[in-house]
């Protein structure tokens, strides 16, 4: 008796739909090369300033965020507050939107910026442009007068900031007590590097240009008084 055979019909191949085509490497974004076009920047980029101490205690302006990521190379970004600002005009309803970014290397220096745009991704980029050109140094030191040593934890002394109608005052604290701050503000501070420090607030802390702000002018204060 004949056996019949089965009818095989088209094998799939594994791999989806796309059968044996190979798939499309994925595209890196790539790095923008920096070309200075100040003279600042030129130094930076020659070698002849090669710290932000050099720029700083010279009194010079910068103008260019390469500048400050060849010298400071490990600062990481954070958007802190993201909004919608919506304005009626005479063709209609107009809505941009606003963001806040903070750059900082847990090591004594901390950027804070704002940018507007009609693209969230667009408002970001600009608030990190910004944040970048007002990069701000600041001095740790020892919160106590009893320890003497030379762990650098606190702000060396009692500084207050203003922006707005925020005022933020910073107290020295004693190693291992931690940041007795809320919210943003014990993130803003962990990302300048601070420890160990007391916090007080008045005003309208929710808004977080007016409380950046008044962050940035503490920490900037502490290496001007200082």
């Amino acid at each position: 008796m004949s056996q019949i055979s089965p009818v095989k019909g088209p094998q799939l191949k594994s791999g989806g739909g796309n059968g044996d085509r190979p798939r499309r490497p994925r595209r890196e974004p790539e790095e923008e090369v920096w070309i200075p076009k100040t003279i600042l920047g030129k130094k930076v980029a020659s070698g002849e300033i090669t710290s932000m101490e050099e720029i700083i205690e010279a009194g010079l302006r910068i103008q260019e965020a390469g500048i400050v990521k060849k010298l400071l190379p490990d600062l990481k970004s954070e958007v802190i507050d993201v909004g919608i600002i919506q304005k009626m005009t005479s063709n209609g309803q107009s809505t941009r939107f606003k963001a806040i970014v903070a750059l900082g290397n847990e090591n004594g220096y901390l950027g804070i910026g704002q940018g507007k745009s009609k693209q969230m991704r667009n408002a970001i980029e600009k608030a990190t442009n910004q944040a970048y050109l007002r990069i701000t140094p600041l001095k740790l030191g020892c919160g106590s007068w009893e320890c003497r040593c030379d762990c650098k934890t606190s702000v060396p002394f009692k500084v207050k900031g203003r922006g707005g109608s925020v005022t933020i005052e910073i107290i020295p604290a004693p190693r291992g007590l931690g940041l007795v701050a809320g919210g943003k503000i014990k993130r803003l501070l962990e990302m300048a590097g601070l420890k160990d420090a007391w916090t007080t607030a008045k005003g309208s802390t929710s808004t977080m240009s007016s409380t950046s702000e008044a962050v940035l002018d503490c920490l900037r204060q502490t290496y001007s008084q200082g």
